[in-house]
């Protein structure tokens, strides 16, 4: 096997692996704060419209996941970045020149689909450099990056279209997209050496795709992970219009959010302690038992009783967050442990499957916002109750690993 020459350094790497998997939460949440100005700027009749500005990314960012990673087995993993970068300031310049929002959207499935080279494939360079307590370190901090992006990237968002409207913000995604293509081309080596790399063939997703439906526990596992998502989708898409629209807190949205959001990132750091001592599976069923059970609560409260106003949805939102955290990468390794035969593949089928329900329920859910947070509350309890199902049904199959 070729030796590679110039290696960068481990904190280096790091770096360079945070930035690129930060695009995809980045180009999520900091729009957030923009919405209504969008909706103005761009005579919005329906301001729900708006939400498809984060939603039909999310689409975009669907499809360039299940692309990407195979791509990048064939090619290489840098003329991959490079070209799904290229792809992401493609849709950037698209949304900054048009008036017309159904080209904004355009430009954002755009966006969407380039933003997913950079997140999938920086993942397989850790795979090809690192083994051991190293990778894991570098892709708990991965995974990091997702959990903290959701509480910066809206105060970012606002600071910067304070300065230079929304479009600003479209502009600050093109600086960041050339500083990570820079860093990558300059400083960084190919990792996939030729002889490492497989060739492109159609039979390949035919084989991911059927491998995942004949093991019953990753096809469940990867349904009750879109559950989970497609509610965080419904709570994303609509959390601004609850915030600004329903309670009226102004230019506060951002760092309300970002006190809801936290618990996200209390979780991911209680899980990484307890994992081991508890076992992934019951952790699972207790968080996903607590997120339907809380909404349910939560909802008969409002239903019943009084109206909680503003601290009651924010004391819902960071429990419904906290239990998403405490599932979230658990549920996720649980979909792939039977798949280490096919394990670039089979992750490309498992993060498909739920951003496909998240699509299809959490889009539609976000839509339903009436001026009250009544049917986001209603979305997650059922999305809980079903996830919950889910979980309990994986649970009466093995963990074996296809053969």
């Amino acid at each position: 096997m070729r030796v590679l020459r110039k290696r960068m350094g481990t904190v280096e790497f790091t770096w360079l692996v945070a930035l690129l998997t930060s695009y995809q939460a980045l180009c999520t949440f900091a729009l957030l704060p923009a919405l209504p100005q969008i909706a103005v700027d761009l005579s919005l009749t329906n301001q729900n419209d708006a939400q498809l500005v984060i939603g039909l990314f999310l689409v975009g960012n669907m499809i360039g996941q299940l692309l990407f990673g195979p791509l990048s087995d064939a090619f290489g993993r840098k003329p991959v970045i490079a070209s799904g970068l290229a792809i992401f300031f493609l849709g950037c310049l698209i949304s900054l020149a048009t008036n017309n929002f159904w080209i904004l959207l355009f430009g954002r499935v755009l966006q969407g689909l380039g933003a997913a080279a950079p997140r999938t494939v920086s993942l397989s360079m850790v795979r090809d450099l690192y083994s051991g307590r190293p990778m894991a370190r570098l892709m708990s901090l991965a995974m990091g990056i997702f959990t903290v992006m959701p509480i910066i990237a809206p105060m970012l968002g606002q600071a910067t279209m304070h300065i230079a409207g929304w479009r600003g913000i479209l502009s600050a995604f093109i600086l960041f997209g050339v500083l990570g293509l820079l860093w990558l081309q300059i400083r960084q080596v190919e990792s996939l050496v030729p002889e490492n790399r497989r060739r492109l063939r159609a039979k390949m997703y035919i084989d991911g795709f059927v491998s995942v439906w004949e093991n019953r526990t990753a096809l469940i596992y990867s349904f009750a992970l879109g559950t989970t998502f497609a509610a965080f989708v419904g709570l994303t898409s609509s959390v601004q219009q609850i915030f600004q629209d329903t309670f009226g807190v102004g230019e506060s949205f951002p760092y309300l959010f970002a006190a809801m959001s936290f618990s996200v990132v209390i979780a991911s750091l209680l899980n990484s302690r307890i994992v081991i001592h508890f076992g992934m599976r019951k952790i699972v069923k207790l968080a996903m038992i607590s997120i339907p059970a809380v909404s349910l609560v939560y909802l008969a409260i409002c239903l019943f009783f009084f109206d909680p106003g503003l601290f009651g949805f924010i004391t819902w939102g960071a429990f419904c967050f906290f239990g998403i955290g405490m599932s979230f990468a658990n549920v996720n390794t649980l979909a792939m442990a039977p798949l280490g035969h096919i394990a670039g593949l089979g992750a490309a089928v498992v993060s498909f499957i739920p951003a496909s329900l998240a699509v299809l329920i959490g889009i539609p859910l976000g839509r339903t916002f009436d001026g009250t947070q009544l049917p986001l509350v209603t979305g997650f309890t059922a999305l809980g109750v079903m996830g919950l199902a889910l979980v309990l049904w994986a649970d009466r199959y093995p963990q074996k690993p296809t053969k």
